[in-house]
């Protein structure tokens, strides 16, 4: 996908801060409970400095009580102050993932379908799923980890030096020396983190294209085959993800090394400093306490930058898809609809898929569809057919030509208004996860029931709908699974006769029934095609000797128009279609 705005991973990364700036309140909550948090923290340092050279050296039990008091009081704050940061910052998270799956989605859902022809489906879900787990707990938690490991790094060392300036100066030996393999392991570390994800990604496309199609795979005893590819890909995922935890595992320990190795050479000055009086136990105390603040920031820091690397890459993968561009659109001031009464117009209309553009799928095609007629569209597989119905709903837009709807061209309405103009009932029939009656809704969310069985009764579906086990609401699996093909089809019908729109098209629409529930049907869609206007995709010719018009296509080109019976005489190819489905030549 090419990003016409984000051009880097800081860009990316700001997208995704654009998501947080509605929540300020609760950031400042966080950010102000993160800040007592570090700095009760750091005075925990100077209330043991004073227990031992105050408590315990002065041994005095009211001074010990009070310091201990105190610093209870301390360790209370502080897990006020925890409980606070903890919740607002994890709720920030979580808003915050919300809100951009939210809105990724909205934005997936209004792209054009080419884009999912170029992008795999599955691969976008992974995205959609790991990728925003990853951000959420980067946001969430990471971020936070960060913020206050840095505010106790800096802390610390202001307290270091107020402490012991020479100390310091020692214990500083270390941080350089640990900048440098942050800079150098976190370049590697950004770069595995972007290829693991992607090769995560692939792992879950895979799953879900087999899992989808898993009567296929056990049908041709494809399991040994799909569980070797499957093999490969996981194991190119945990190669890569080791390359990267080997990384970010030398990053940890070589700072660790060098850090504490510092804290060691300066407890070994501070402890011949106390043999010859120059601090005391409780200075070298709190010391050895900051001291030990500042390494684990800086470890820690150096382990969430790992985590960060990886929030990266899932946030430019995100936003890749928040900026995805869509090529179908409704113009900035549409057209309103006029009253649809179905005269449609074809106009010299070429298009050519943008994974073959070389080739055009509809070449040069004109072709008007009157209003209230019945026209059927018949031709060899690949001709083109489905493709005219593609177009004229706008999933995509011709290269050259013009599409007219009551003598206004398409790209002038609002796609949402213009697209309900149409009823759509496909070759494959689509159902989704939910009732029978929620499937049928999808067409009128509004509908009653009375109008959901009406429709029912119409497509010849209702006595089948109400044998399952809860009628109606009855939930159907994944793209119907349970169902036969005839009755997904009939299902698909009766939600195309509750749209109650004044254009249909029809394609392949009775394909997967038997004989008895095609003439059924057959009898719906007759009433249904009254007053309306019908486009009807059929490669069995004996579904549409009844219609007004036939248009015989192919190669995407309009090849002959007229009756059925006037095609057979003045079409060639018409004529073989028809030898070839007919066995008794009465009937055509």
């Amino acid at each position: 996908m090419n990003l016409p705005n984000v051009k880097n991973r800081w860009h990316a990364i700001r997208a995704v801060a654009s998501f947080v700036t509605p929540y300020k309140a609760a950031l400042f909550i966080g950010l102000l409970a993160l800040m007592l948090t570090a700095g009760i923290t750091l005075s925990i340092g100077q209330g043991i400095r004073l227990l031992i050279d105050r408590g315990f050296t002065a041994q005095s039990p009211e001074l010990l009580t009070q310091y201990v008091l105190l610093f209870l009081l301390l360790v209370g704050l502080l897990a006020a102050g925890t409980f606070i940061r903890y919740y607002w910052v994890t709720w920030l998270g979580e808003r915050v993932i919300a809100d951009i799956r939210r809105k990724v989605f909205s934005h997936l859902i209004e792209l054009h379908p080419g884009f999912f022809e170029t992008n795999r489906s599955l691969e976008i879900q992974s995205r959609l799923t790991a990728d925003m787990t990853l951000l959420q707990s980067v946001v969430g938690s990471s971020v936070s980890v960060a913020l206050r490991s840095l505010i106790m790094l800096i802390g610390s060392f202001i307290w270091l030096f107020i402490t012991n300036v020479k100390l310091t100066l020692i214990a500083m030996l270390g941080i350089p020396l640990a900048i440098v393999p942050i800079l150098i392991f976190g370049r590697r570390v950004r770069a595995l983190s972007r290829k693991s994800q992607d090769k995560v990604a692939a792992v879950g496309a895979y799953v879900g294209e087999v899992l989808g199609q898993i009567k296929i795979v056990q049908a041709y005893n494809h399991q040994s085959v799909d569980r070797r590819y499957f093999d490969e890909f996981v194991e190119d995922a945990f190669l890569l993800a080791r390359q990267r935890t080997l990384q970010r595992a030398w990053l940890i320990a070589v700072v660790i090394v060098l850090v504490f190795g510092a804290i060691g050479v300066m407890l070994w000055v501070g402890g011949m400093d106390i043999i010859a009086g120059r601090i005391t136990g409780g200075e070298l105390a709190a010391f050895v306490f900051y001291s030990i603040i500042a390494g684990s920031a800086v470890g820690s820091i150096s382990e969430v930058l790992g985590e960060l690397q990886r929030a990266a890459g899932a946030a430019e993968r995100t936003i890749e898809l928040l900026y995805a561009p869509n090529d179908i659109q409704s113009p900035s001031q549409p057209i309103s609809l006029p009253p649809v009464h179905g005269n449609i117009v074809f106009e010299q209309i070429c298009f050519a898929y943008s994974s073959r553009p070389e080739t055009l799928a509809i070449d040069h095609l004109s072709l008007v569809v009157r209003p209230g007629e019945t026209l059927a569209l018949v031709g060899p597989s690949g001709a083109g057919k489905s493709t005219l119905f593609d177009l004229l709903l706008r999933f995509y837009d011709i290269q050259s030509g013009s599409i007219r709807l009551e003598g206004i061209n398409i790209r002038q309405f609002d796609l949402s208004q213009f697209r309900r103009s149409f009823a759509l009932v496909s070759q494959h029939p689509a159902l989704f996860h939910g009732t029978v009656a929620e499937n049928l809704r999808y067409a009128r969310i509004e509908a009653t029931d009375n109008e959901v069985e009406l429709a029912a009764k119409a497509a010849f579906a209702h006595d089948f709908i109400l044998a399952l086990p809860q009628g109606y609401q009855t939930a159907l699996g994944d793209a119907g699974l349970g169902l036969s093909g005839g009755q997904k089809q009939r299902l698909a019908i009766a939600r195309a006769i509750l749209a109650d729109a004044p254009i249909l098209l029809l394609d392949e629409a009775t394909s997967a029934l038997d004989a008895e529930s095609e003439h059924a049907v057959q009898q719906a869609l007759t009433r249904l095609r009254a007053n309306r206007t019908s486009i009807v995709i059929a490669h069995r010719l004996s579904t549409v000797i009844s219609a007004d018009r036939i248009a015989l296509i192919n190669q995407g080109r309009l090849l002959a128009l007229g009756t059925h019976q006037e095609l057979l005489v003045s079409s060639e190819l018409y004529a073989r279609l028809a030898a070839l489905q007919f066995q008794n030549t009465d009937q055509w």
